[in-house]
């Protein structure tokens, strides 16, 4: 029996309760598994209540694992895309700072040229007008959120959902 490969995917895009969800709701017949957590900043195991401050330079983030035979690094890039404005910097709708930020975190040199092509490819086709704002980045530590961020909107059903978060094509 071959070896499943398994690889990971992280993105930012504005509050991570959203992003999970969207991703989870779109992919659900795949088998990714999802958790949100902070990415990118200055400081170890940061908690919600420091980068909420935008001091620690961490993102709010998605990290996906998936079998990239069921899904390839380029549909999640370009549904990352879709699911968000990434031509705003530093917010998404009324969510406000450089914890919001649209980011995509490569964990290897594949998934950089994967995502620099698809940045430019959405620029082109959806945004000719626009200058995207989305980082890519290489990944660093993920640091998991506390326990009530993970699944957040599928446990709470009626909680906030930032309104930015729906497909855009």
């Amino acid at each position: 029996m071959p070896a499943i490969t398994i690889e990971k995917a992280t993105f930012a895009a504005g509050c991570f309760w959203g992003v999970e969800h969207i991703f989870n709701k779109h992919f659900k017949d795949i088998g990714i598994v999802t958790r949100v957590g902070y990415i990118g900043g200055e400081l170890d195991n940061p908690s919600y209540a420091l980068v909420k401050t935008g001091t620690t330079n961490h993102a709010e983030a998605c990290e996906i694992t998936y079998d990239p035979s069921k899904v390839s690094y380029e549909t999640l890039v370009e549904f990352f895309y879709k699911l968000h404005d990434p031509t705003t910097a530093n917010f998404q709708g009324p969510d406000i700072g450089t914890q919001y930020r649209s980011g995509i975190f490569y964990h290897n040199d594949e998934q950089k040229a994967i995502a620099e092509r698809v940045t430019v490819q959405v620029k082109d086709k959806h945004y000719p007008n626009d200058t995207i704002v989305t980082t890519i980045e290489p990944a660093t530590t993920f640091y998991n959120a506390e326990d009530y961020h993970q699944l957040y909107l599928q446990n709470n059903p009626e909680g906030y959902a930032c309104p930015t978060h729906y497909l855009r094509w």
